[in-house]
């Protein structure tokens, strides 16, 4: 009898547990593109006042023009503001910028479920049984204004009919 209890007692726990807490796919990822002297993050705001309230950036990141659900978001949404040198998940976790695909599939779900099966993006290395790496959201899209900008196609090929007559 107390091992049934014990059993449904550790049952009832493990349903219970934070979903930070629940195991996570491990994907073995290339670095974040970081800009030159950017990061740590910390190195420049260890010691400032946090202001989490949304505004214009005049001092520091200018260059960041957020056009990416830009009336929703803010950069404390995705930034952690008590450790500069984590991103934040929706509930509360901090994680490694290596971890950024966890942020992005939050949102992008379906995108994120595609990314792990290899459809969206890009890998190297092995499919089956051996080192693989996959590459970041961010080694493709700019996290502040991830859409691609418009390129010109290429012309189409010419045809080896053109240049070289039948005889």
């Amino acid at each position: 009898m107390k091992i049934i209890l014990l059993l449904l007692s550790l049952i009832t726990i493990g349903f219970s547990l934070p979903a930070s807490a629940a195991q996570h796919d491990d994907y073995p990822v290339s670095s974040p593109p970081f800009s030159e002297g950017i990061f740590p993050c910390s190195n420049c705001h260890a010691g400032l006042e946090v202001n989490t309230r949304k505004r214009e950036l005049k001092d520091e990141h200018t260059s960041i023009k957020l056009r990416h659900a830009e009336q929703e978001r803010w950069c404390l949404d995705c930034h952690n503001a008590g450790d500069r040198d984590k991103l934040k998940l929706a509930d509360g976790e901090n994680i490694n910028f290596t971890e950024s695909y966890r942020l992005c599939g939050q949102c992008h779900g379906n995108i994120y479920r595609d990314w792990k099966a290899g459809i969206h993006g890009k890998r190297i290395g092995y499919f089956k049984g051996g080192k693989r790496t996959y590459f970041l959201c961010v080694n493709c899209h700019n996290p502040h204004d991830p859409k691609f900008k418009p390129i010109k196609p290429e012309p189409p090929p010419i045809r080896p009919e053109a240049t070289h007559a039948r005889q």
